[in-house]
C-alpha cells in the first residue's frame, strides 16, 4: 500500500460521510499515510474518521457507536495496536478490529487472532485488497446482526430470546420461569395495549384453564405472577415501571 499519492492537500475532513457509507475508525500515527489512505478509502465508499494514536480513539469512544469497523496500525506509539484492542474490549467496544502492518510476521498474526482481531492485513497487499476485505467483513457482520435481530425481540431495554425462552433487561438475565417468560412476551408483544387477566393466565397453563374460587378466581394467580415478574425486573433495575395495571381489566407493557 506504499506509493499512495499524498492527497492531504485537498483538505479531506476527518469524517467524510454519505448515505450508505461503511464507517471506519482509523488509527495511524504516520500523518502522510493516514491522510493518503483516508482519501483512498473515501473514494471507495468509506467514511473515515482518523486518529493519530490509541489515546485519541479511546477519548472519542462515542464515535464507535455509529462505526462499522476499527482499523488499527500494529506498531502505534505509546499504546501498541494489540494493547489498544484489549482496552477497547474492556471499554465494552465490540466492533471488529482489523490490524494493518508493514511487517506481516506470522507470530504477530497469530497473536492478533488469539486476542480477537477480525483480520490482519499486510500494507503491501494494496488498497484494493484492503477495500475488498473490509467490505466482506462488514457484510458478514451485518448479516449476522440481522439474523440475531430476527431471532430476538427488542423492546427498549428488554431483549427476548424466543429460541431459548430467556428474557434480558439491560443485558442482565432476568431468570424468568417459562410461564413468566410467556407472560412478558405477551405483554411486550402488545406494547401500549392492555392485556386481559384471562389472556395472561392462559400463558401459565392453556386457554380456558379453570383455577381459583369463582369464575374470576384466576385473577389472584395473575396478580401473584405479575408481582414475581416485577420483583425480578426490580432486582436488575430498581426504577423499573414497565408493567402497568389497569384495574379490573388487566396489565399493559408501557412504551
Amino acid at each position: 500500500m506504499t506509493g499512495i499519492p499524498n492527497q492531504s492537500a485537498v483538505g479531506l475532513p476527518a469524517y467524510v460521510s454519505r448515505t450508505g457509507d461503511i464507517r471506519i475508525l482509523f488509527v495511524e500515527d504516520d500523518k502522510y499515510y493516514r491522510d493518503a489512505l483516508g482519501a483512498e478509502l473515501s473514494e471507495h465508499g468509506f467514511a473515515v474518521h482518523s486518529f493519530a494514536d490509541g489515546a485519541s480513539l479511546l477519548g472519542s469512544l462515542d464515535s464507535a457507536a455509529e462505526a462499522d469497523v476499527i482499523v488499527v496500525e500494529w506498531t502505534l506509539p505509546k499504546t501498541s495496536g494489540i494493547d489498544l484492542l484489549r482496552q477497547l474490549r474492556r471499554q465494552g467496544v465490540t466492533l471488529p478490529v482489523v490490524f494493518l502492518t508493514g511487517v506481516a510476521l506470522p507470530e504477530r498474526e497469530r497473536l492478533a487472532f488469539d486476542r480477537g482481531a477480525a483480520d490482519f492485513i499486510d500494507k503491501q497487499r494494496g488498497v484494493a485488497v484492503l477495500v475488498r476485505r473490509l467490505k466482506c467483513l462488514v457484510e458478514v457482520r451485518k448479516a449476522t446482526t440481522d439474523l440475531r435481530a430476527e431471532r430476538s425481540m427488542i423492546c427498549g431495554k428488554l431483549c427476548l430470546r424466543p429460541e431459548i425462552s430467556r428474557a434480558y433487561w439491560n443485558g442482565a438475565d432476568l431468570d424468568l420461569t417459562l410461564g413468566e417468560y410467556n407472560i412478558v412476551h405477551l405483554l411486550a408483544s402488545n406494547v401500549g395495549k392492555c392485556v386481559t387477566y384471562r389472556a395472561i393466565y392462559d400463558q401459565l397453563h392453556y386457554e380456558g384453564f379453570i383455577a381459583g374460587n369463582g369464575a374470576d378466581g384466576y385473577r389472584v394467580n395473575v396478580r401473584s405472577a405479575i408481582k414475581r415478574i416485577r420483583d425480578k425486573f426490580c432486582e436488575c433495575d430498581p426504577a423499573f415501571v414497565g408493567i402497568k395495571n389497569h384495574a379490573a381489566f388487566g396489565y399493559c407493557w408501557q412504551a
